[in-house]
């Protein structure tokens, strides 16, 4: 698939998930928004209807410097009431809607704000849909001093982690890109990879997973 293709059909995502909640707009609706190219092009679409809603919650520091470009309120969490809808991407998207993130690096905090909302609405080009997840490298968020003793535990789990040099999240830690790993249940494994003493978070979303996945393709946009 060309570069032109995929970002067309990522620009028909987004778009479906701005005509999905614009009718529910409200001025006391606040949103969770992503990170990413495809959440890039939802919030490129965002900052028309920016007078019908409140405010929104970003995941990242890339996502709330683009909201704010545009003069949208961005708020932090704490301060937020109730998230209405939050719109992200994926690196994988499996039947169940059940996905892997965390490519960007922002997997914990998406985690958290989409924990925090009443729909959690995942937008990609089809290619992120998969049968089984796993072929996309788990990205693992550790803290700095536990990578090693973290990579240890993940290689007994029978995956190969990667340290992603020179890269730290928005939150001051690391992450371990973890190849080969085999996810037959992925909520079975996001907890054990949880419980390792070190971790942060993992970018398997089986807990958190979305509640509308919206697909973008050549011949149109697909939602389950």
């Amino acid at each position: 698939m060309s570069d032109s293709v995929k970002e067309n059909q990522k620009k028909r995502a987004a778009n479906a998930a701005m005509e999905t909640i614009l009718p529910h707009l409200s001025p006391n609706t606040v949103l969770g928004i992503g990170t990413g190219s495809t959440t890039d092009y939802f919030i490129d679409e965002l900052k028309n209807w920016k007078h019908l809603f409140d405010a929104a919650v970003a995941s990242s520091n890339r996502s709330s410097d683009l909201l704010t470009s545009y003069d949208i309120k961005v708020i932090n969490l704490n301060a937020a009431p109730l998230i209405d809808f939050y719109i992200d991407g994926a690196d994988e998207i499996n039947p169940d809607r059940v996905l892997i993130k965390g490519g960007g690096g922002a997997l914990t905090r998406e985690k958290i704000v989409a924990a925090a909302s009443e729909q959690f609405i995942c937008i990609a080009d089809d290619s992120k849909r998969v049968g089984r997840l796993g072929s996309f490298p788990l990205p693992v968020e550790v803290l700095p001093m536990s990578r090693s003793l973290v990579a240890r535990n993940l290689i007994e789990l029978g995956g190969r982690p990667i340290w992603r040099e020179a890269f730290e999240t928005d939150n001051g830690n690391w992450i371990l890109d973890v190849h080969d790993l085999f996810i037959e249940d992925p909520r079975e494994i996001e907890s054990k990879i949880n419980d390792i003493p070190g971790v942060v978070a993992n970018g398997i979303f089986a807990q958190q997973r979305a509640d509308l996945v919206i697909l973008g393709s050549n011949d149109g946009v697909t939602k389950f």
